[in-house]
């Protein structure tokens, strides 16, 4: 079945630009570039990828711009720009003829403060990108999806996916606030979820499928079958799984389902999503 991957990342792996590659993480701790990725597309069906910063910088939306002019399979990019910024309309404008950006995202993980997205400069970064025209990533911790409920209260014209599920804690098989949170969130419409970002959540050397049914079963139900995404996290699902084991997780859960929810899910939704 035809296949787009939402969300995989790149990068010349450098320790001080990455330095939450840390210990235990050696696999992951050397060069990811697209010619690396495209055979395990080739492999699963994929047609294409968005490809999502992993550091925040300027030169990263144009290092990932520049991948996608060059590799056909790279549909979409979601860069980096510093919301906060008082020239960030300019610097919006200029990114106007980049017609495979898509959207930005922050690391918000990082953030100490559960709510640093609700800053009311960080609100008025949201609101010019979506005035702009495009879709913002939520990469948020369970801790900090109260902020992120917050916000997409604020925008509900705004484009917004949450990466990851929120990164719930599958290894401990903690799911009961995390359930009640992400069904608020997805009370939203606007909002989208990535299935993407599991496995790195859960034991990564004991992990099974069956350890993640409960976590989809909850979004499933929450989002329903037209705000759902499927992205692999590569390389940073290397930690735990090959792509394809990621790619098999899904094709387990799914294969029950009608035909039309799993052509969804695996392609329509990112393709309408991002405006592929």
């Amino acid at each position: 079945m035809k296949k787009i991957d939402s969300h995989q990342h790149f990068w010349q792996y450098d320790a001080e630009r990455y330095p939450w590659i840390g210990n235990g993480m050696e696999t992951i701790a050397r060069d990811f570039l697209p010619a690396t990725l495209h055979p395990h597309l080739q492999a699963h069906e994929v047609a294409g990828t968005v490809a999502v910063q992993a550091v925040s910088e300027v030169s990263e939306t144009h290092f990932l711009l520049h991948l996608a002019e060059e590799y056909p399979f790279l549909l979409g990019v979601v860069g980096w720009v510093d919301l906060r910024s008082s020239g960030l309309q300019d610097t919006l404008h200029a990114y106007q003829p980049f017609s495979k950006l898509k959207g930005f995202r922050h690391l918000l993980q990082d953030e100490k403060d559960p709510d640093f997205i609700l800053q009311p400069s960080f609100q008025q970064g949201l609101q010019l990108i979506f005035e702009a025209g495009y879709s913002y990533d939520l990469l948020v911790l369970p801790h900090q999806l109260d902020g992120a409920i917050q916000t997409v209260a604020n925008f509900p014209e705004g484009r917004f996916v949450l990466d990851h599920l929120a990164k719930p804690k599958i290894k401990q098989r903690a799911i009961a606030d995390w359930k009640v949170q992400i069904e608020e969130l997805a009370g939203h419409p606007q909002v989208c979820c990535k299935v993407s970002g599991m496995v790195t959540e859960a034991d990564w050397t004991n992990w099974k499928k069956e350890d993640f049914f409960p976590y989809l079963d909850v979004v499933v139900e929450a989002f329903g079958e037209d705000r759902l995404l499927f992205g692999s996290d590569w390389p940073v699902c290397g930690l735990a799984a090959t792509y394809g084991q990621v790619v098999g997780v899904l094709e387990e859960y799914l294969k029950e389902q009608s035909i039309a929810l799993q052509e969804k899910i695996w392609y329509e939704n990112a393709r309408q999503f991002y405006r592929l």
